[in-house]
C-alpha cells in the first residue's frame, strides 16, 4: 500500500470525544512521520487540539452555526479538494462527516460499519461496542495495516502562555505561601443526570477546605454560576473558581496542576486523563462499560451498582425518568474525600510525575 502523505481526522463531536481521539492521531504520526495531518472539529473543541505536535492543520467546522446545511457542508468539501488528502479516517459515525470527505474527493475513507454513511466510505471497521472508545478509534487504523500495541492515552499541551495565565490566577487567589494540596473540581454537564447535585459538590468542598486543601472549580462558561453557587458558604481564600475564565488548555494545565480531579462524567474527566492527574470519576445515569472511564493507574470510579435503571440512555437526560436520581444520591462526599486522601497518600509514595510544577 502506498503510503498517504495527506490525512485528514474527520471527528465533529463534543470535546471529550475529540480528546478520546488523540491516541489515534499520535499513533498515526508515529507511523507516519512524514505524512501532513489535518483535524477538522467543531469551534467548541478545537481548541484542545492547539500546539498538538502530531496536527499539522486544525479545520473548523460550525456545523451548528455560520456552517450549518449544504451551503457549509459544500464550502467545507471545496477546502477539503484544494487540501489535496488522500486519506479521511473518520471516527464521526453521521452520514454528513461521511458525505463532506466524500464531496471533498478524499479517494480513501475509512470509518466505522455503524456510520449512516458507511455507503460512502471504501472501507469499514467494525464498531466494537465492548472496547473502550480509545481503542475503538483506534481500530480504525487496521486498514492501513498499522500496529497498536500497549495503553494508548491522549496528550495535550498547553504553552508557555496558557501556563503564566495559571501562574497567574494560582497565585492571585493562593498567594505565595507554601500551596496546600489543590484538588480540581469539575461539577459541570450538558446532561442534569450525569452531574452530582450541587448539595454534595458543596459537603465536598466543605470538608476539603476544613482539611485545609484548595480548591480549583474548572469548566465552561455555562458552568461559572453552578461553581459560584458551590463555593458561596466556603472561605473564599481556600476557593479559585476559574469556570468561565480559562481556555480548554488553560483550564487543563490548572488540572494539570492539580493533585487530583472530582469530575462528573464529562469533559473535564477526559482533561484529567490527557494531563495524567488522577480523576475520581462520579457516573449516574450513564456506566463506564460505555468505553468512556478515565483509564489512569490511580484514577477512581463512583457508581450506584445494582440499580435495574442504570443505564438509562447513552448520554444522560435532563432528569431522572424515575423521579429518585438514586444513582447519584447514593454517592457520599466522605467517600470521595477518602478516595482522594489515598490517592495524594499513593502519589507521595511514588516518584513524583515529571512536569508535575508548584507555584511557590
Amino acid at each position: 500500500m502506498k503510503s498517504p502523505h495527506k490525512v485528514l481526522i474527520f471527528h465533529t463531536a463534543f470535546i471529550g470525544d475529540i480528546i478520546l481521539a488523540l491516541p489515534l492521531v499520535q499513533v498515526l504520526r508515529e507511523h507516519l512521520p512524514d505524512a501532513r495531518i489535518g483535524f477538522v472539529a467543531i469551534p467548541s473543541a478545537a481548541g484542545v487540539l492547539q500546539h498538538h505536535p502530531a496536527i499539522d492543520e486544525i479545520v473548523i467546522f460550525d456545523k451548528k452555526g455560520r456552517d450549518r446545511g449544504i451551503a457549509g457542508v459544500m464550502r467545507l468539501a471545496a477546502r477539503l479538494r484544494h487540501g489535496g488528502y488522500d486519506l479521511a479516517i473518520i471516527p464521526h459515525r453521521s452520514i454528513r462527516s461521511a458525505l463532506v470527505v466524500t464531496l471533498g474527493r478524499i479517494p480513501r475513507r475509512i470509518g466505522f460499519s455503524t456510520s449512516t454513511g458507511r455507503f460512502l466510505l471504501t472501507d469499514r471497521v467494525l464498531y466494537r461496542p465492548d472496547l473502550h472508545e480509545i481503542e475503538r478509534n483506534l481500530s480504525l487504523l487496521q486498514p492501513l495495516g498499522i500496529p497498536v500495541s500497549g495503553l494508548q492515552l491522549p496528550s495535550i499541551f498547553p504553552d508557555q502562555s496558557d501556563r503564566e495565565i495559571v501562574d497567574r490566577e494560582i497565585r492571585n487567589r493562593f498567594g505565595h505561601r507554601p500551596l496546600q494540596p489543590m484538588i480540581a473540581i469539575a461539577p459541570g454537564s450538558v446532561w442534569n443526570t450525569k452531574r452530582w447535585p450541587s448539595e454534595k459538590f458543596g459537603e465536598l468542598a466543605q470538608i476539603l477546605v476544613d482539611i485545609n486543601f484548595h480548591i480549583a472549580f474548572v469548566g465552561g462558561e455555562e458552568d461559572r454560576a453552578l461553581c459560584e453557587q458551590i463555593s458561596l458558604s466556603q472561605p473564599r481564600e481556600g476557593i479559585l473558581n476559574a469556570a468561565g475564565q480559562l481556555s480548554l488548555l488553560q483550564s487543563a494545565e490548572i488540572i494539570r496542576r492539580s493533585d487530583v480531579l472530582v469530575s462528573n462524567d464529562s469533559a473535564p474527566m477526559h482533561l484529567g486523563v490527557a494531563v495524567r492527574t488522577p480523576v475520581v470519576a462520579l457516573f449516574g445515569a450513564t456506566v463506564p462499560e460505555f468505553g468512556f472511564a478515565p483509564r489512569g493507574d490511580l484514577d477512581r470510579i463512583f457508581q450506584t451498582k445494582g440499580l435495574s435503571c442504570r443505564p438509562c440512555s447513552i448520554h444522560g437526560g435532563r432528569k431522572c425518568p424515575i423521579g429518585t436520581f438514586d444513582c447519584m444520591l447514593r454517592i457520599e462526599p466522605r467517600e470521595v474525600v477518602a478516595a482522594i486522601q489515598d490517592i495524594i497518600r499513593t502519589r507521595l509514595e511514588q516518584t513524583p510525575a515529571p512536569g508535575k510544577e508548584k507555584i511557590d
